[in-house]
């Protein structure tokens, strides 16, 4: 069954869009409809019942109806006479019946609206009814019935208790306001059983090396297939990542090397800087150097015993200040300034040895010896935050003088191939690799060439041509993330899959969302199911079935608004459906400056020697393509500025304890209050602390570890995942105990505490749209964007602050994104300035003053296009984002 805004073409046993059809259009009113079964009424007639096979599967019941006349049923192959018989009851329709060329029959009805319902595969003549079934009963097989994702009682999260039909083979766009339930119907219970229950197809040594996955809360989930989730997660932190190896470009490239490459210097690992073959010696592999700065981890003037270590880990009687102290290498009273030359060697650069400190053998390491076996030995995203803090302030990184930043061995770089070694090709901009691969042609390895060629035109199309393969996984945005996902399933020769995508939008300019439009269809086409969770009209547009959720957030979400085609969401009245055309207005009057930050002679990354100066005091917006050079302008030279806050989609680092009321300081209000009712100790009211139940340790959950099974997590029996001990519970703050407070969602506790320091959390992150997440939700489960207004909410608290945030609508549904503009006008109208970096035009177009960098991305990118008010980009420019904002507010 395809539905689009023009057409509904159906094969005989799609019941269910037969009988939808006639309801929208002929005044039906559909009483039940279930797989291969329909109930319609009509005032004017009998009711109507749609069946998939012959009369004789009717009940006896509704045989004894049928024959008296009250209702009339057939299947669908009898639907040309019941046209033809509305067409001679005067109904506005015009019929036509053709035969294909390839034997194809193709039964066509056009309503006034211009909608076709095309039953394809008709056989038979309108009034022959036995010729009609016993064709359909002899062609139809019980693989024809597998048309829907059937979906039935779910109720993850806030789902509640959802049933619905998703069309297989379409695309199918999922809707409604951040916290409506979209993420837990798609993700939560569709792709998480399929991906369930294909590991459970693994033996169970395979599957202790996956993620434990739970059964979702859903009565049933019917005509599942193998689900790819394509989402915005982070490609992980390893600094050995690059976009090359992740994509397998660069491995492509490397055999190419092997084999064309002069001189010839041995097999593609000799090009490769994560093998001893072909990494540089001296970096291993890393292409940089670190070198520690002395006086950010001492203070020359102190003794030991003063605390002149001023790295972390380090404190005096801690146990390797002991070891330091007592290794009788220098003396713990002597002032570090006083050190001989050998002491100071002996402190700082010597290697491990045993010395004997007391009665106990230790092994001493000198100071810089220790924190580059301890520290810079770690990535630096794995650290704790307050390691990395010290390791940025006092370690430097350098290119690596053995290979200049390459990674690799002097013979990898020395072979080439067209004058260029395969560091400068990954250093290439996608773009023009693609185009230096072009022109390679040799017969030997044309079949490489050809995945190469296709693999980087891939990156290109998407969107991500101004990458390079040298690019770290770890420095990309989630949208870049996505994409480069995305690619590795272009080419696939896999169909019937389900793809599952998480706002593949996010991230991209305007100009660039109608390709992965494409791209999304080209995986449709290939016979394959796309569900796609988005808020953009643009993305919305080209659907082949909506499913809305809402109608509100949280526990006022949850709910089926809407399952149809873009055309019946139009006219739905649903909060999405009234968005659709939903435009922002230009700003009609710009806020004055009140002072600038300025930028000089920027060169960062593919910024070419910008200079601008951005006004404080109003709502500045930055745009420009994917890959200009945005983000490298103002997180490069404005983001370490006094008054500068920055809130962006970065995670939140902490354990499956941590949740919005521990991250905001919410917790602490709470506790006090709750012990100043009962007077009791506040620490009873922490699940870390003495209130934890002592069975789950404050958890909910008990994670049992199965040995060579996956573990598995169930609630906890003690305190039925309610994390307290009994006594804790009886305590009671205005007749709710501890764990109803902390399952409340942020607008139910604001009105639960109006006041006071909670009420002032609460209500920032009511303001930022955060109303509908429960104070005790894990961190973990917070998507890009709710964590970076989770960190806005908490800097909403200082004063007269410069605020940069990095796509704030990312997440927002479109009626959200009103209340974020109202949101950002009240930040600037406080006192405070905000700079944006936003690809959405209704913030363009509510923005004071906007800097447009580009043209293009990448090399093509860098330059400052535009400065000047909305009104007067729209009027008078002539760039991508003047052109889409120009459409968007109808100029």
């Amino acid at each position: 069954m395809q539905i689009t805004s023009t057409a509904i073409s159906l094969n005989v046993d799609d019941v269910t869009a037969s009988a939808s059809f006639l309801a929208r259009h002929f005044g039906y009113e559909e009483v039940m409809a279930a797989e291969g079964f329909a109930s319609l009424a009509h005032s004017g007639g009998p009711q109507v019942i749609f069946l998939r096979r012959g009369l004789e599967v009717l009940p006896q019941g509704f045989r004894d109806q049928h024959a008296a006349g009250q209702i009339l049923a057939f299947t669908v192959a009898d639907l040309p006479g019941e046209y033809e018989r509305l067409r001679a009851e005067g109904a506005p329709i015009t019929m036509e019946l053709r035969e294909e060329p390839w034997g194809e029959r193709l039964f066509q009805v056009t309503d006034p609206n211009g909608v076709i319902i095309q039953l394809v595969d008709w056989a038979g003549e309108a009034g022959n009814d036995n010729a009609t079934t016993t064709t359909n009963e002899q062609t139809a097989t019980a693989a024809d019935g597998h048309q829907v994702i059937q979906v039935r009682g779910a109720r993850e999260n806030n789902l509640a208790d959802l049933s619905l039909d998703i069309p297989k083979r379409r695309l199918t766009v999922f809707t409604g306001v951040s916290g409506s339930g979209k993420s837990s119907l798609v993700f939560g219970t569709i792709a998480a059983e399929s991906q369930r229950m294909i590991n459970e197809t693994y033996t169970a040594f395979i599957q202790s090396f996956m993620p434990s996955l739970g059964r979702p809360d859903v009565d049933g989930l019917h005509n599942l297939s193998a689900a790819i989730v394509v989402d915005q997660e982070r490609m992980g932190a390893n600094s050995r990542s690059t976009v090359g190896t992740a994509t397998d470009a660069y491995t492509m490239l490397r055999i190419i090397f092997s084999r064309i490459g002069a001189p010839h210097i041995g097999t593609s690992t000799a090009f490769s800087f994560n093998t001893p073959d072909g990494m540089c010696p001296h970096c291993e592999g890393a292409g940089q150097v670190s070198d520690i700065d002395v006086d950010q981890i001492v203070d020359r003037e102190l003794s030991l015993n003063e605390g002149a270590i001023t790295a972390p880990g380090f404190a005096v009687d801690s146990w390797y200040w002991q070891v330091m102290a007592n290794s009788g290498f220098y003396s713990p009273d002597t002032k570090l300034k006083d050190f001989t030359g050998q002491e100071w060697a002996d402190f700082l650069h010597k290697p491990a040895v045993k010395v004997k400190v007391g009665s106990a053998n230790n092994t001493y390491e000198g100071l810089i010896t220790k924190i580059q076996r301890t520290y810079l030995s770690k990535d630096r995203e794995s650290m704790q935050s307050h390691i990395r803090a010290f390791v940025d302030r006092a370690v430097v990184f350098a290119d690596c003088p053995g290979c200049g930043g390459t990674r690799l061995s002097a013979a990898a770089l020395s072979s080439r191939i067209d004058g260029v070694n395969i560091a400068e090709c990954s250093a290439m901009q996608i773009s023009d690799l693609a185009a230096f691969v072009r022109r390679i042609d040799d017969p030997g390895v044309a079949p490489l060439l050809a995945n190469l060629r296709g693999l980087l035109d891939s990156l290109v199309e998407i969107g991500l041509g101004y990458l390079s393969l040298d690019r770290s996984s770890a420095t990309l945005s989630g949208g870049e993330a996505q994409r480069v996902k995305m690619v590795r399933h272009l080419g696939s020769s896999l169909t019937d899959i389900t793809y599952v995508f998480d706002e593949p939008t996010t991230g991209l300019h305007p100009h660039d969302i109608q390709r992965m439009n494409d791209l999304l269809l080209r995986l449709r086409d290939k016979g394959n199911t796309v569900l796609v969770v988005e808020h953009k009209p643009e993305v919305i547009a080209i659907a082949d079935h909506v499913v809305d959720l809402g109608p509100g957030a949280g526990t006022a979400g949850g709910q089926l608004c809407y399952s149809g085609d873009v055309a019946g969401l139009r006219a739905s009245g649903t909060l999405t459906g009234n968005h659709l055309e939903h435009r922002a207005r230009l700003r009609e009057s710009v806020r004055t400056p009140r002072g600038q930050l300025s930028v000089k002679d920027a060169d960062l990354h593919n910024l070419k020697d910008v200079s601008v100066d951005v006004p404080l005091g109003v709502l500045a917006v930055v745009t420009g393509v994917a890959g200009s050079g945005k983000s490298s302008l103002i997180h490069g030279y404005l983001a370490g500025r006094d008054g500068v806050v920055v809130a962006d989609q970065s995670p939140i680092r902490g354990s499956r304890r941590s949740n919005p009321a521990t991250y905001t300081g919410l917790l602490n209000p709470i506790r006090t209050a709750f012990a100043k009712a009962n007077g009791v100790k506040a620490a009873l009211f922490s699940a870390n602390s003495e209130g934890a139940c002592p069975n789950c340790n404050g958890l909910g959950l008990v994670y049992t570890d199965l040995a060579m099974m996956a573990g598995v997590a169930s609630v906890c029996e003690q305190c039925e995942g309610k994390r307290f001990t009994p006594e804790v519970l009886t305590y009671l703050l205005r007749g709710k105990n501890i764990s109803e407070v902390l399952d409340m969602p942020v607008t139910e506790a604001h009105a639960f505490l109006p006041t006071g320091q909670a009420g002032a959390i609460l209500g920032r992150l009511a303001d930022v749209g955060l109303g509908y997440l429960r104070l005790g939700q894990p961190l973990n489960t917070l998507s890009g964007g709710e964590r970076q207004r989770l960190k806005l909410a908490i800097n909403m608290a200082e004063k007269s602050s410069t605020y940069i945030l990095d796509e704030p609508t990312t997440g927002l549904h479109m009626a959200d994104v009103d209340k974020l503009l109202a949101l950002l006008d009240r930040l600037v109208d406080d006192g405070n300035s905000v700079i944006v970096i936003e690809h959405h035009q209704a913030v363009m177009a509510h923005a004071d003053w906007l800097i447009d960098i580009g043209p293009g991305g990448g090399h093509d990118g860098g330059r400052v296009v535009f400065e000047g008010t909305p009104a007067t980009l729209v009027a008078e420019a002539d760039t991508l984002t003047a052109r889409h904002l120009r459409a968007y507010v109808g100029a």
